[in-house]
């Protein structure tokens, strides 16, 4: 019996490949010189997607795969598969909720203490002479006991929040509607409010068209200069220019983005930020949850392959 055919958008770490390529038929769009050439020569035996995250699947590529069954999301965010053309074929969806959900907070708080602290700059400090020859190295804003505002209180905003206790801090969050697990919590539905409210604002809600740029010149402005934005959920969520030109005049204090639009070619006016803290696209980048992530996604599509019910549908 020939193996399924999938269609594989991004390269996947080596340990998923060995897997997927025993039990698949891969065909890799990421190493084709004309990728539309490369898709129309494979579109009637393809079955399935393996992709990631940030790049999805369009409405042009779903409509292009006649056969096209499933598409399997290595990451927890979906935004960037069109959901409505897999809708209208009946084609199942899949991501890898959960297993990335403590790494993901894991991150965002560092961000928080490396930012707020200035670590970055710190360890420069030694490693250029600067402590031996200027002295001290300049003193910069404490964590413990100050106030955060978690803006989407889901899985990766409740990790969030609780690391965040460790810290004494006084949290506040915003969402659709107050959430009977937010114990200790104080619930602040406008988002500006909760910007207004925060020394530290998470961005951690899910990315949808109803969320693009919820961060916007209102909720920057009011956590102001002495506030923090850290993103770790979708660079959609958050207007860029209004973050830039709110961090060129000191109307925002600082950020922490791990997010860009256009990634990883992002906006060159963040590079020159001193009061930026950049980092790959990586909250979940650890050995053990991207294997945990791939094997979910292989054991989507074993499930559909097999008849089963799917482990993590989206659709």
């Amino acid at each position: 019996m020939s193996k399924p055919q999938i269609l594989l958008v991004g390269p996947y770490p080596e340990w998923d490949m060995v897997e997927l390529e025993a039990h698949y038929t891969v065909h890799k769009l990421y190493e084709a010189s004309d990728r539309d050439a490369f898709v129309r020569g494979h579109a009637q035996n393809i079955r399935a997607i393996a992709t990631r995250g940030e790049l999805g699947a369009s409405a042009e590529l779903i409509q292009t795969l006649p056969k096209l069954e499933i598409i399997s999301v290595y990451g927890v965010g979906f935004d960037a598969v069109n959901l409505d053309a897999a809708r209208a074929r009946g084609i199942r969806v899949t991501n890898t909720p959960d297993v990335l959900t403590n790494d993901v907070a894991d991150l965002g708080v560092a961000m928080m203490l490396v930012q707020s602290r200035g670590m970055i700059g710190a360890e420069i400090w030694v490693r250029d002479g600067s402590w031996a020859a200027k002295g001290l190295y300049p003193l910069k804003r404490r964590v413990w006991g100050r106030k955060a505002g978690v803006l989407g209180l889901g899985r990766i905003g409740y990790e969030v929040a609780k690391r965040l206790k460790g810290f004494d801090m006084d949290i506040a969050y915003s969402d659709v509607a107050a959430k009977p697990y937010a114990e200790g919590m104080t619930f602040i539905a406008d988002p500006v409010e909760l910007a207004r409210h925060a020394d530290f604002l998470f961005v951690t809600l899910a990315a949808s068209a109803d969320t693009r740029h919820i961060v916007g010149k209102q909720v920057i402005e009011a956590l102001g200069p002495e506030g923090m934005l850290i993103n770790i959920s979708r660079a959609s969520n958050i207007d860029e220019a209004a973050l830039l030109d709110a961090l060129e005049t000191g109307a925002l204090g600082s950020a922490a983005l791990d997010v860009f639009e256009g990634e990883p070619k992002l906006d060159p006016r963040f590079l020159a930020l001193e009061n930026l803290l950049v980092q790959p696209h990586h909250a979940s980048g650890t050995i053990e949850t991207r294997k945990a992530m791939g094997k979910l996604v292989r054991d989507n599509l074993a499930a559909h392959f097999a008849g089963a019910a799917l482990p993590t549908p989206v659709l």
